[in-house]
This record gives structure tokens, sequence and C-alpha cells, in this order.
């Protein structure tokens, strides 16, 4: 599922790169374009988070948490 996702936000940052470059693109193709963006900003934070608490932890990292 997380290379689908990476895979999707990729396609969109390269659709949403053409609007931009577009100057006639008009305020509804921008706020649709915006929107897409951060659905696929969230899908990527969720598998940044995903990945990282698969991730072991050192000893500095365990330390580090446990005084904060």
């Amino acid at each position: 599922m997380e290379a689908i996702q990476l895979k999707m936000g990729a396609e969109v940052l390269n659709h949403v790169r053409k609007i931009l470059s577009d100057p006639k693109a008009s305020a509804t193709e921008l706020r649709y374009a915006g929107a897409r963006l951060s659905e696929c900003l969230s899908d990527a934070l969720r598998v940044a988070e995903s990945r990282g608490a698969r991730l072991p932890m050192t000893d500095g990292e365990s330390a580090a948490e446990e005084s904060s």
C-alpha cells in the first residue's frame, strides 16, 4: 500500500507542476491541485511515520525520549 501511495503522490506532483507552470490555470484548477497535494502529503507523512515506527531505536534515542 505504501508503494502505491508514494507512486500516486509522484504522479500528482508531476501533474500539479504542469498546472503551476500554466499562467492561464484557473483558480479552480489551482485549488483542486492544492487539495490533491494535501492528500498526497498526508499519505507520505503517514508512510514516513509508519516506517519510522518500525525502525529499531538506538541507545541514544531511547535516552532522549525518556528525558522529554
